[in-house]
Parts: structure tokens; sequence; C-alpha cells
């Protein structure tokens, strides 16, 4: 059965459909990231599950129960549903552990556990001026789940953090589903953030579901470029230069344009079945190297961890035919 049922749900404001009928479903336990660029409306939309905003059109089922917006109920909100904005509020000149007892219908022992879940243990004598951004977001996300919700909605978690409170975040998110049992929806500007978490992705774009999927697919067939360009670096070989490529095993040259992550490419010192370029430009990158590569009729981008590459040395890249996906 389904913890969630979202059906043709659709939305305008100021005139502007900002949702254009999106369904999906989420299984309890389920992992489902949305990712899409600012006002493809990933927001308006987990606010329509929440009960906050008043979808204009389709359903929300959760638990199968219909999930009423702001217009229907005294107080907006669905119970069971717990909901954390970018802009979480902490009530000034109160300690941490008055305001996680307000409203807490957990048990002492899970309590406890909640707090070391979201690593705030050490900050329950402090107060709101006395925390990071970071710390403040774990306190008002453990605030959410003192009221023991089946499903945490997350907009943007991770915006605005730097890495370490990210990185800890992430690990507090990850927790929360394993942990204590409850089912996360996540919308992050970052989709790279959401690859390593997400049991399925959903990609929006103009209000619609262009894309969903389990991660490896979303990241390495995308629906198109908009699709491909949320999870990083890429080469779109148009067709016409796709001919580059005729050399390499169980390549077809079809008409079609050739779609490829930067880090599928291997540098090689064997020439046999292999693409022969030139170094027009080596930038470092952290971990790795991106290297363009110019081809007889296209230039390609090629992520290595070996930095002894240099502008304008002949290389060799080999390519195998499952790393090419033709869009």
């Amino acid at each position: 059965m389904n913890l969630l049922e979202v059906s043709g749900v659709r939305k305008q404001e100021g005139g502007e459909e900002v949702l254009k009928g999106v369904s999906f479903t989420q299984k309890a336990f389920q992992k489902i990231a949305i990712a899409g660029e600012s006002g493809s409306g990933k927001s308006t939309l987990l606010k329509i599950i929440g009960g906050l905003t008043q979808a204009d059109g389709g359903e929300v089922l959760f638990e199968n129960v219909r999930v009423k917006g702001p217009l229907e109920r005294l107080l907006p909100g669905q119970p069971g549903i717990a909901y954390l904005s970018q802009h979480y509020e902490l009530r000034n000149h109160y300690r941490m552990e008055e305001i996680l007892s307000y409203a807490n219908m957990l048990s002492d022992e899970e309590a406890e556990t909640l707090y070391e879940v979201c690593r705030i243990n050490h900050l329950m004598k402090r107060k709101n001026d006395q925390l990071s951004g970071g710390e403040k977001q774990r306190v008002a996300l453990a605030r959410l789940l003192t009221t023991a919700p089946r499903l945490l909605i997350l907009d943007e978690p991770f915006s605005n953090l730097d890495p370490i409170h990210k990185n800890t975040l992430k690990t507090v998110i990850r927790e929360i589903g394993e942990r204590l049992k409850i089912t996360c929806l996540l919308v992050s500007h970052d989709p790279l953030d959401t690859l390593s978490w997400a049991d399925e992705i959903i990609v929006m774009k103009d209000g619609q579901i262009l894309q969903q999927g389990p991660p490896e697919q979303v990241y390495s067939q995308p629906a198109d470029e908009y699709a491909a360009a949320l999870f990083g670096s890429y080469n779109m070989v148009p067709s016409a230069a796709a001919k580059d490529f005729k050399s390499l095993p169980g390549v077809h040259v079809n008409g079609k344009s050739l779609f490829i992550r930067p880090e599928r490419f291997k540098i090689t010192g064997n020439p046999e079945h292999a693409l022969k370029g030139k170094i027009k430009e080596v930038n470092f990158m952290g971990s790795t190297y991106e290297i363009a590569v110019q081809l007889p009729s296209s230039v390609v981008t090629v992520k290595t961890g070996n930095g002894d590459h240099l502008q304008g040395q002949e290389i060799y890249l080999s390519l195998s035919a499952a790393d090419i996906w033709y869009a």
C-alpha cells in the first residue's frame, strides 16, 4: 500500500499555472527526492502535500485519507505529516530543552534517541542566539519529530549550510529514516545532494514531472539536457559530430546525439578502438581534473584523477558502449 498518493495536482499563482497535473506515489520508508531549477514548482508541491497550500485541482491522499488544504481546516497542516520549510523559526529567549518539551509526544527514551539522531544533546541548555544556523535547523527538525510524524517533508534542507553542517544534516536525515522509521520526501536546490540518498528521484520542470526513476538512471540516462545539467557536467555530442565515435566497439551512429558523463571516459595508452584527441585545457577541481579534449569534430570534457596531463598533449580515450546514452 502507498503511504502517499499525489494525483493530478494543479495550482495557479498570479495567473500562472505553477503545477500542471503532477502525479506520483510514495511507499512507506521509500526515500524520494524532487529536483529542478528554481520556479519549477517543487516547494509549492511540498506545501500542498503537507496541507499548507490549497491546490486548485487534483488530490493528495496520505494513508488513504485526503489531505485538506488550509481553506478546509482551522489549523493548516495534515496530522502525521511534518514539514520543515526553508525558513524555520525558533522562539527567542527559550532554552532548547524548553522548546523541545512543548508538544512532545514521545517517551523520555524515544526523545533521547531523537536528540541523539539529530545531534543536539549538547545544545539543550543553550538559547536561540547561542546556536549556529545548522544547529538551529537541527533543533527545528527535532521539534517537528517530537510530534511522531509518519512522513517528513524537507524543503531545501541543505541551502545556506557550510560543508560541515551540510554533511552532519545528511547523516541526520539518513538516520531519521533508518533508526526512527520515518518516511522522508525531500527537495534540494542542489540535486547532487540527493544522488547518494534517494531511492527515486523526480525531476520537475515548468510545473510538470519531466523524469522519474532511480538515481543511477536519472543521472546516466537523462530525459534531456535540462535533466542532464541538474546533476553535474556532461557531454552532449551532436549527431553531426557523432561520427568521431564510430571506431568504438558497440557504438551506433544512428542520427541521435550522444550523452556521456565526463567520468565515463578512460585515458588509455592503447590507440586501438580508442578516440584520438588533443588536450585543449586542464582544470584542477579538487579531487579530480577536468580536461577539455579536442576530437576531430567535437570537444569533450573528461574527468580524471591523474594530474600529469598537459595542454597540447595528444591522448587516446576509451569508452564503453554502455556508457553512452542516445538522446
